[in-house]
């Protein structure tokens, strides 16, 4: 009998082990068993179900030298200020949003400080905070923009990682940098060295 190389058929063999009945048994696992086990284990994490979690999202945060960065008397709601911490080089900026925020300071949790440079390529965010949302952005580089009230989370653009939050005390009316939530761009190292 002759087939034409269209008409072929190709057998194929299942390796031993990996036969798949008809009646709906499976040896993989399926999109939506894959889905409920994924959200289980996020309720799981979310919720602090894991022994040592907390102690694991604890590891990207490093304390430095206390550094006077500012005072509440000085600061006016969406009128930033700059300052370098924890090296020269690093530019950061702290402002009063005027609404509670992620980490907050003062007497309404208002007060931030984050790193300003764009966590995607270090793009520079330098004065691109924008009062009206609270958000700073967008980045010249691929147009990344970070909510202040949400511990400087992306909204949009290519970045998957929060701007790193810098960590603020208040003693009186002076407001201190005391350490660093995150990684800043180009400095890898940071966590590692001064971990707290």
């Amino acid at each position: 009998m002759s087939q034409t190389s269209s008409q072929r058929a190709i057998q194929i063999r299942q390796p031993a082990g990996h036969d798949h009945d008809h009646e709906g048994g499976r040896t993989c696992m399926s999109r939506r068993s894959f889905l409920l086990t994924g959200g289980a284990a996020l309720a799981l994490v979310s919720l602090g179900g894991i022994p040592g979690f907390a102690e694991a999202a604890q590891l990207l945060k490093a304390s430095y030298a206390r550094q006077k960065i500012g005072s509440l008397s000085a600061l006016k709601v969406g009128e930033p200020l700059t300052f370098n911490y924890p090296y020269a080089d690093v530019r950061n900026i702290l402002v009063k949003l005027g609404a509670p925020a992620g980490g907050g300071i003062g007497p309404d949790s208002d007060i931030v400080a984050f790193n300003q440079q764009c966590t995607h390529m270090g793009g520079p965010l330098d004065g691109t905070y924008k009062p009206g949302h609270q958000v700073l952005g967008p980045c010249p580089l691929h147009l990344t923009s970070f909510d202040l009230t949400r511990h400087g989370m992306v909204v949009a653009g290519h970045a998957t990682e929060s701007l790193p939050q810098i960590t603020l005390e208040v003693q009186g009316d002076d407001i201190y940098a005391v350490g660093v939530m995150g990684l800043v761009y180009g400095y890898s190292a940071m966590t590692a060295e001064h971990r707290a």
